[in-house]
């Protein structure tokens, strides 16, 4: 994530309370308002008993010891014990049951938010940081429950703590405690010169995690530790994240040194008021017996425990306002919208055979498809919507039939397959299986009826068992054998020292191209769909591997509806129909001796992947 624009810095330091947030927040505890009560009734007990000390050792200072009543002076000591007793009762419930209540806000903003995200369309994905993604997740969850449980807490905390205490001084000499008030204003003043800064700063800081977290992310990924190994230099590595680790230091030190210098001011202000108390309240007592030794000590303890609270308290406004940023950060992502989501009415897609048809297909990339303050420093924050990707698109695809999609780099083609299974839809026209409008179709129903074998195939940091169970969590051991066997794995996985309970790695890098591609196929066989996308199966394997893919595909293919992506026309020669496709757009379409024969743009693609010879000797197969 970026370093927050200055801008954005001067709107953090002007604007005011965002109620609308705080609401929306307060919203979020209602799962817990039985607990919250409790949590409050608690600190106002406490704030009760922990008033009672001060008066206890005035009664000591004025009754017993002048007295000589030991008896007096024992019941009093226990007095004190006891209001210790309950203060540390109170405290240990007080802390359950704020810990119980933010551990499970956390959980349930996590849930949310993982919820949330995987409903968002794949452009999502296209264009947002892993790393400030899963910051949100962690961080910013962390500090929105911080600001219930913590700073809210706090500020009852305090509020009740002020109050009770402001009224038992009032009660006990009314001219020392207005000295006292008299003082308040100046705790004012430096919060609200200091207390803008440290919310700009949080925010700020915020930022500079996300994009220090980002970095992490991706250079510890295989492929990123790989590029960095073949491309980089450490020292150069090691250089630029020191540069942004830096400012996160920085950022901490200028949060600390802002926190600590607001704090020394208030605790300046809390000495003079107590030395003014015990001046005052001494000068009284020396002038006229109107109070007692006792009662003048007791204002003194009282006063530490008002501008304790009182400090925090004049800067509560600013902190609350500093913890709403991680709500703000959080809500952000709650409210992307769901662009593609069940219809009202949606229905189950049962029992499909596979029949795909495309009906003048217009498609482009939506607007708004992100999140700027997750698509990194660089990225581009344009909300318009992208150039026409697809363009009066009109296809049949029987069902059992293979149709190959083929045609020069940006075509069209992955983004036409992508259609089927709702990744994306379509802006115009429509997509039908089995004659139903798949946006009238359950997203799950859909996505069970379609299975993608892409170009890299994607294998969970697990087990290889868990791997192709992720496609049908219920299938048995049997059925899961007999998958592999199908997709020509079985026999390299049972090799394995643990079998199928092998973990495969981070993007499953512990086995070959060849080896993840037969899993992924093993996974699809496992799911069983009645369409089938091969988006570039083969695109990078050797020629050993792609035999073993080619044959484990033949097995995937029989009796589904296949709509195969290639590259190598090679692959594709026995396609019940070839569809050419350029900028967007069906140019031609048949067999693949109809197409060499018309000499076309297939023709022209064939004589440059085969030559001359090659092609007709394809042609004649």
């Amino acid at each position: 994530m970026p370093l927050l624009p200055m801008g954005d810095v001067d709107e953090a330091r002007s604007r005011g309370f965002d109620r609308t947030t705080a609401r929306r927040a307060w919203s979020l505890t209602r799962p817990w308002r039985g607990r919250l009560t409790a949590f409050v009734a608690l600190i106002v007990l406490a704030a009760v008993v922990s008033a009672v000390p001060p008066l206890l050792i005035a009664w000591i200072i004025d009754e017993a010891i002048p007295a000589a009543d030991r008896g007096l002076l024992v019941t009093l000591f226990a007095g004190m014990l006891l209001v210790g007793v309950i203060v540390a009762a109170v405290s240990m419930i007080e802390r359950w049951l704020a810990s119980s209540i933010g551990e499970e806000l956390i959980l349930d903003l996590r849930t949310r938010l993982y919820r949330h995200v995987h409903t968002l369309p794949i452009a999502f994905f296209t264009r947002t940081q892993t790393g400030s993604l899963i910051t949100r997740l962690n961080n910013d969850v962390i500090g929105a429950q911080r600001a219930l449980t913590g700073t809210l807490g706090g500020v009852v905390d305090n509020l009740i703590s002020v109050t009770v205490t402001l009224a038992v001084m009032f009660a006990l000499e009314w001219r020392v405690t207005l000295v006292a008030v008299a003082l308040l204003p100046l705790f004012v003043v430096p919060a609200r010169i200091v207390g803008r800064r440290l919310q700009a700063l949080a925010r700020e800081g915020m930022g500079l995690n996300a994009e220090m977290n980002s970095v992490m992310t991706e250079r510890f990924h295989v492929a990123g530790a790989l590029l960095v190994k073949l491309f980089g230099n450490v020292d150069r590595e090691v250089a630029g994240f020191h540069d942004r680790a830096e400012r996160v230091a920085a950022i901490g030190v200028r949060q600390a040194l802002t926190g600590r210098a607001l704090f020394a001011a208030l605790g300046f202000v809390g000495t003079l008021a107590t030395g003014l108390v015990y001046l005052v309240g001494g000068l009284i007592v020396i002038d006229s017996p109107e109070i007692e030794v006792g009662t003048v000590v007791a204002l003194g303890l009282y006063v530490t425990q008002l501008y304790g609270p009182l400090a925090q308290l004049s800067n509560a406004r600013v902190d609350l306002m500093t913890a709403l940023v991680s709500f703000e950060r959080v809500f952000e992502v709650l409210d992307l919208p769901r662009a593609i989501e069940d219809r009202d009415g949606a229905r189950e897609l049962v029992e499909p055979r596979g029949h795909v048809r495309f009906e003048d297909v217009w498609f482009r990339y939506p607007a708004g498809s992100g999140l700027a303050s997750l698509e990194g420093p660089r990225a581009e924050h344009g909300d318009d919507a992208s150039a026409w990707i697809l363009s009066g698109i009109d296809l049949d695809v029987p069902a059992g039939s293979m149709v190959a999609l083929v045609g020069r780099s940006g075509a069209g083609k992955s983004t036409l397959s992508s259609l089927v299974p709702r990744l994306y839809d379509v802006t115009s026209g429509a997509v039908r299986i089995d004659g139903h409008d798949v946006r009238d179709l359950t997203l799950t129903s859909v996505a069970e009826a379609v299975g993608i074998v892409s170009q890299d195939a994607h294998l969970f940091h697990d087990t290889i068992r868990a791997n192709l169970r992720y496609a049908r969590p219920s299938a048995t051991d049997e059925e899961l054998v007999a998958a592999a066997r199908a997709a020509r794995i079985h026999d390299v996985v049972a090799a394995l020292p643990d079998g199928y309970d092998t973990v495969v790695g981070e993007r499953g890098y512990r086995l070959s191209g060849g080896e993840k591609q037969r899993v992924s196929i093993a996974r699809v066989l496992l799911k069983d769909p009645a369409i089938v996308i091969l988006d570039e199966a083969t695109a990078h394997l050797d020629t050993e591997s792609e035999r073993l893919v080619q044959a484990a595909l033949a097995e995937t293919l029989r009796g589904r509806t296949s709509l195969v992506i290639a590259h190598r026309l090679s692959t594709v020669v026995d396609a019940d129909v070839i569809v050419v496709l350029d900028a967007g757009r069906i140019v031609e379409q048949g067999t693949h001796t109809e197409l060499l024969r018309a000499g076309g743009v297939y023709a022209e693609l064939a004589r440059t992947q085969f030559g001359g010879g090659e092609a007709t000797a394809a042609d004649r197969r």
